[in-house]
Parts: C-alpha cells; sequence; structure tokens
C-alpha cells in the first residue's frame, strides 16, 4: 500500500508561484512513476503533469507547458510541482497520483486558488 500527502497549496496573485509537494510512503518510490492532477469546481478531474521513475522522462497538460515544472527527489521520496505564472483558471484541488500494483493511490489534495 502507498500513502500519498500533499502540501503547499494556498492563496496567491495571478503571476505569482506556488510549489506543491507529494510526500510519499513506502521503500520503493525510486521504481513509482508519479503523476499530477488536478480538479476545478464543478469540472472534471484533469491531469497535469507525470514523471518517470527516474525523473528521466516529464509530460505536461498543454495549458501549464513551459510554466509548471514536475520534478522528484527519490532520496526523499518526493516529487514536486513547481508553478510559476499562475493565472486564475489553475485555480483547483491538485492532487498527486500513482499505481505502481495496478492500484491507484491518490492524496487527499491540496488547494491552490489564484487570484486575479
Amino acid at each position: 500500500q502507498v500513502q500519498l500527502e500533499e502540501s503547499g497549496g494556498g492563496l496567491v496573485q495571478a503571476g505569482g508561484s506556488l510549489r506543491l509537494s507529494c510526500a510519499a510512503s513506502g521503500r520503493t518510490f525510486s521504481t513509482y512513476y508519479m503523476r499530477w492532477f488536478r480538479q476545478a469546481p464543478g469540472k472534471e478531474r484533469e491531469f497535469v503533469a507525470s514523471i518517470t521513475a527516474s525523473g528521466g522522462s516529464t509530460s505536461y497538460l498543454d495549458s501549464v507547458k513551459g510554466r509548471f515544472t514536475i520534478s522528484r527527489d527519490n532520496a526523499k521520496n518526493t516529487v514536486y510541482l513547481q508553478m510559476n505564472s499562475l493565472k486564475a483558471e489553475d485555480t483547483a484541488v491538485y492532487y498527486c497520483q500513482t499505481n505502481p500494483d495496478g492500484t491507484s493511490y491518490w492524496g487527499q489534495g491540496t488547494q491552490v486558488t489564484v487570484s486575479s
């Protein structure tokens, strides 16, 4: 079983930055493919970014490319989402997710609110 805990959300003005963290349990974190998703009020949850186990390859939602950066520190069992040039439309609850054993694990989410 994997436990995920997000942190780092908050209220920020448009154009500002936040860094989200997701701490994971498990001794094999370095083998986990990790993802960030978000869900805005009244909308479906959507993929934001992903990173391979080694950190060598990343993928992003088109609307966040060039503004968001996903990274990981396998020594700390943590994945990050650096969010720059935030926009009001980035307002959502952000979740990290992984499925190392075929089961999808989610954190509880962290709220990001961008004021315009």
